[in-house]
């Protein structure tokens, strides 16, 4: 079969393992910088210059499978002939091409023993995202309360030595990106298996009901344009708890299955604020501060239109920072703009302890996504008795009470969003009692005590 790969970012990195150089006709990608270039070997076309080779199929490795797919139609490729990397299971030869299972903090002969009475918590990667991160706390919980816990991840990352430190035996496994519960045997077994975010959708599809599931969802419906929605009507839901972590997550499983029930599972986030080492601010302004990936998701777009609608006077009294990965295609585009918007600081990506720092000067946060189902940095910001300004289609709006404890805007609305910052401004003697109210908002829903014990209440029905 001959394959064009639509991507050359992430996805790329994280899926090229199934794919052998010779059985791709060429990568594709938008970026005119990439264009004529090789990668790994492999030219980098155009999808213009690409769709005219002979291929079989095209595989798109990104999550803007929507667009790209559209793109592709425009171009006259049939749409039969375009998949998702969630359709590799479909055809690629899962046999022939398993990668080698990789253990770390124990033999594989220790730490599959006695499988009966452990826990196996499954995450896509070991990055220090969101999704890894609240699974990472929920370890800690389980390990506390006596339970014995596995991790079974796809992509290897930073949190690995940190879960082994726990005393949790890692278990790299490539070939869950592909493979079902029927074919990946080591996972079968064990007492609860606990598979975190959309990403075990293919892993679900074909399993033995009478082991328990708790599938614990965190994503946007942008996480699922590329899913057979086939597939989450024909799943099997003996013993299967479906969780949400918050409305967002609940809300979009169930507009592709709405007889599917969904229990709630806020994560919990770590308080740190007993932290004496303080940052100072570094002006008399007030801090605003919008934390994560530069994407259209994202929508920092729409705070840099936000901040233009402010009259000059007010500008003037405030500093904006950005923080978060800045390579995409979008932060390119605001670097440029923002060269005349001193009031805006593009910082880059930075580590926890420095978001830490970061969240102890702030004044505000501001999460002005267009789309995110439960964003970690609104509650650290609470957690820090920072106020927040989030768009009504975040998770965390229905947390706050609007002109109480944070502000909510409408989403898109970058004019909303530049009368909640003004209001800001224009209120900054009332800012310090509304994040002591942020701060209960974290105390009474995202502490780590209360995720604690909604998370035992689910776990200790399932195992038996």
């Amino acid at each position: 079969m001959k394959y064009l790969i639509f991507g050359t970012g992430d996805y790329y990195e994280r899926y090229k393992k199934w794919f052998n150089n010779d059985e791709i006709a060429a990568l594709l990608d938008n970026s005119p910088q990439k264009a004529g270039t090789y990668i790994d070997g492999i030219q980098v076309l155009t999808p213009e210059d690409g769709v005219k080779l002979e291929f079989d199929v095209i595989v798109i490795l990104s999550f803007y499978v929507k667009a790209m797919k559209q793109q592709l139609m425009g171009l006259g490729v049939d749409k039969e002939k375009i998949y998702h990397f969630y359709d590799l299971h479909r055809f690629i030869d899962r046999a022939g091409r398993k990668k080698e299972i990789v253990y770390f903090g124990a033999q594989k002969e220790e730490a599959l023993s006695d499988k009966a009475h452990k826990v196996l918590l499954l995450s896509q990667d070991m990055t220090l995202g969101g999704p890894a991160i609240a699974l990472y706390h929920a370890a800690e919980i389980l390990i506390k309360n006596g339970y014995q816990v596995i991790w079974g991840t796809m992509i290897d990352g930073p949190l690995r030595q940190k879960v082994v430190e726990l005393g949790i035996t890692v278990v790299l496994d490539v070939n869950l990106q592909i493979e079902t519960m029927k074919d990946a045997d080591w996972t079968q077994g064990f007492s609860l298996v606990f598979c975190n975010a959309i990403n075990f959708c293919v892993y679900l599809s074909e399993r033995y009901p009478n082991t328990p599931i708790i599938w614990w969802l965190h994503d946007s419906a942008f996480f699922y344009d590329g899913i057979d929605k086939d597939m989450l009507f024909r799943l099997d839901r003996r013993n299967l708890t479906v969780c949400a972590v918050g409305p967002v997550p609940a809300q979009v499983i169930q507009s592709f299955v709405p007889d599917l029930p969904v229990t709630n599972l806020l994560y919990g986030v770590a308080d740190c604020c007993k932290c004496t080492d303080k940052v100072e601010k570094d002006c008399d302004r007030i801090c605003f501060v919008t934390i994560g990936y530069v994407e259209e998701r994202k929508g920092q777009d729409i705070l840099v239109k936000a901040v233009k609608c402010l009259p000059i006077e007010q500008k003037k009294k405030a500093v904006f920072y950005l923080v978060g990965q800045n390579t995409s295609t979008m932060a390119q585009r605001l670097k440029a703009e923002l060269n005349r918007i001193p009031e805006i600081r593009l910082l880059g990506t930075v580590d926890r302890n420095q978001i830490n720092k970061i969240l102890e000067r702030a004044d505000v946060m501001i999460c002005p996504s267009r789309e995110d189902p439960m964003p970690t940095v609104a509650a650290e910001a609470m957690m820090h008795s920072v106020p927040c300004i989030v768009s009504d289609v975040t998770g965390t709006a229905a947390y706050i009470s609007d002109g109480v404890d944070g502000l909510v805007f409408r989403s898109e609305d970058e004019y909303d969003l530049s009368l909640q910052i003004k209001w800001c401004i224009e209120n900054h003697d009332k800012l310090c009692g509304m994040g002591v109210r942020a701060r209960q908002i974290y105390n009474n829903y995202f502490s780590m005590e209360v995720f604690e014990q909604n998370l035992l209440n689910i776990v200790n029905q399932e195992v038996r």
